[in-house]
C-alpha cells in the first residue's frame, strides 16, 4: 500500500535527517556505478580492441539513456511515488549489471553497451526522484549545502570505484601483458583478451544481486513520500497561467547548463587516464588520476558545506566555480611545462585537468535550486528535463574522442571552454529569466 505524501514543512527534524541519510546512500551508489566508467573505457579499449571514439561509446550508451528515459521516469514517479519509483530504478539497474555476464563470456562490445544503457535507464529513474527530493527537503537557500553532502557521497564512491575495479579485475602482471599484445599471434591474443574481459563476470553478478536487494530495502525504508504536487499560494498565483514546462525559461536554460556541465565534468574524469597514458604513464599508474579529480571535487563540496550560506551565497559560489572552469580549460591546452608531483612526472596540464574537479564541484549544486525555483506542481516534470541534460555525458565525450583521434588528446580539451563560458552566463544572467 502506497504511503500518503506529506509536505516537507510537516517533517520532523528527525525525519529530515533520516531522509537525508537514505538519499546520501543512494548518491553513493549513483557515484560508484557512474564513475567506474573512467576505468571501463581503457579496459574495453584494450579488451575489445577499440579506437578512442569507439571506447567513448561507453559514456554515450550509459548517459544517452537519461535523454530517453527521464521524461517517462517523471510520469512513472507521478503514478508510483518516489519510493516505488526508486525500487523500480534499482531493479532496472540490476538487469543492466547482469547483462555484463553474457557480454563478457562472448566478448561482445555491443552487449556491454546494452548493459550500460540499461544501467543508465535505472539511474535516470533514481536521479529523477532523488535530485528534486533533496532539493526541496529544506530551505532553498541551503539547497547547495545539502546537494554538497550528496556530492561528497557521490564522488567518494567515484574515488573508490576505479580503484576497487582495478584491484578486482587487474593483475600485477597485466602491464607486461599489455606490452606483449601487439606482438602476439592472433589466436594467442584472442585467448588473452577473452581471459581479460571475463574477469568482470563475478563483480557484475555481485553488483546485480546487490542492486536487486537495494530495491527492496529502499521500498520498505522510512523514507517519507514528499508532496510536490500541491503549491503554496504565492507559487500557485505565479504559475496560474502556466500550462507547460517550456514556459519556465530559467529551467530550460538551466537544463542546457546541466547538459554542458556534466559533459565537461565527465570529460575531466573519463579522459584523464588516456591523457596520462599519452605522457608515458602506464595504465596501472594512470588509474589513480580519476580519483585525484574526484578528490578535488570533494574539496569543493566541503568548501560549500563550510561557507554556504554563512560566508558566501550559493549563487556567488556558482559564479566563482564557473569562472575558474573557464581559466583552467584555457590553461590545459596552452600552459607549457613538466612537473613532478605525488610521485608522478607529467605535463603540468594534467594537473589542471585534476583541478577541474574543484571547478565542477558546486556547479551542479548551484544550478539545481535556481532552475527548480518556483516550479510548484511542475517540479517532477522539471526535474526530468534537468535529468535529460545528463545526456551531455553521452555526447560531449564523443566529441572529445573524435577530436583526439583527428588531432591530439590535448587539443581535444578545447571542447570544454564553451561549456564553462555558457555556465558563467547562466550564473550571471540566465537564471534570472522568467519570460522568453
Amino acid at each position: 500500500m502506497r504511503s500518503a505524501p506529506v509536505h516537507v514543512r510537516d517533517l520532523t527534524p528527525g525525519q529530515t535527517r533520516v531522509s537525508i541519510a537514505i538519499i546520501a546512500v543512494l548518491f553513493f551508489i549513483f557515484g560508484f556505478v557512474s564513475w567506474v566508467n573512467a576505468i571501463l573505457i581503457p579496459y574495453f579499449k584494450i579488451g575489445c580492441e577499440l579506437t578512442h571514439f569507439e571506447a567513448y561509446l561507453v559514456t554515450f550508451a550509459f548517459y544517452i539513456s537519461y535523454l530517453v528515459f527521464s521524461m517517462p521516469a517523471a510520469h512513472l514517479l507521478k503514478r508510483t511515488g518516489f519510493k516505488r519509483g526508486m525500487m523500480i530504478g534499482f531493479w532496472v539497474m540490476a538487469a543492466g549489471a547482469f547483462l555484463f555476464v553474457p557480454a563478457a563470456l562472448t566478448r561482445t562490445y555491443g552487449v556491454f553497451l546494452g548493459g550500460l544503457f540499461t544501467l543508465g535507464a535505472g539511474l535516470a529513474i533514481l536521479q529523477t526522484a532523488a535530485n528534486p527530493y533533496i532539493t526541496v527537503l529544506g530551505p532553498k537557500e541551503t539547497a547547495a549545502r545539502r546537494i554538497s553532502v550528496m556530492g561528497i557521497c557521490n564522488k567518494g564512491a567515484g574515488i573508490l570505484a576505479p580503484l576497487v575495479f582495478a584491484a578486482v579485475v587487474f593483475k600485477v602482471t597485466d602491464t607486461d601483458l599489455f606490452a606483449r599484445l601487439a606482438t602476439m599471434a592472433p589466436a594467442e591474443k584472442a585467448t588473452a583478451l577473452d581471459e581479460l574481459i571475463r574477469r568482470v563476470v563475478m563483480p557484475y553478478a555481485c553488483v546485480g544481486t546487490a542492486l536487486l536487494a537495494l530495491g527492496f530495502l529502499v521500498r520498505w525504508s522510512p523514507l517519507p513520500e514528499i508532496d510536490t504536487e500541491h503549491e503554496s499560494a504565492d507559487v500557485a498565483e505565479a504559475n496560474a497561467d502556466k500550462t507547460g514546462i517550456f514556459q519556465f525559461p530559467h529551467l530550460i536554460l538551466g537544463a542546457f547548463g546541466i547538459f554542458l556541465h556534466v559533459g565537461a565534468s565527465v570529460i575531466s574524469v573519463d579522459t584523464i587516464i588516456p591523457y596520462a597514458q599519452s605522457m608515458g604513464l602506464p595504465l596501472l599508474e594512470a588509474k589513480a588520476f580519476p580519483s585525484y579529480v574526484l578528490t578535488a571535487m570533494i574539496c569543493g563540496y566541503v568548501a560549500g558545506i563550510l561557507l554556504i550560506p554563512r560566508f558566501i551565497s550559493q549563487l556567488a559560489m556558482l559564479r566563482f566555480c564557473t569562472s575558474v572552469g573557464v581559466v583552467l580549460s584555457i590553461l590545459i591546452v596552452t600552459a607549457p611545462g613538466t612537473i613532478t608531483y605525488g610521485g608522478h612526472t607529467t605535463d603540468i596540464s594534467l594537473w589542471f585537468v585534476v583541478l577541474l574537479g574543484f571547478a565542477n564541484s558546486l556547479t551542479w549544486a548551484g544550478i539545481w535550486p535556481l532552475a527548480l525555483d518556483g516550479l510548484g506542481r511542475f517540479t517532477k516534470v522539471g526535474a526530468s528535463v534537468m535529468i535529460m541534460g545528463l545526456c551531455g555525458n553521452a555526447i560531449l565525450p564523443l566529441g572529445y574522442g573524435w577530436i583526439a583521434d583527428h588531432h591530439s588528446v590535448r587539443s581535444a580539451y578545447w571542447i570544454i571552454l564553451p561549456c564553462y563560458l555558457y555556465l558563467t552566463y547562466y550564473a550571471m544572467v540566465g537564471h534570472k529569466k522568467r519570460h522568453w
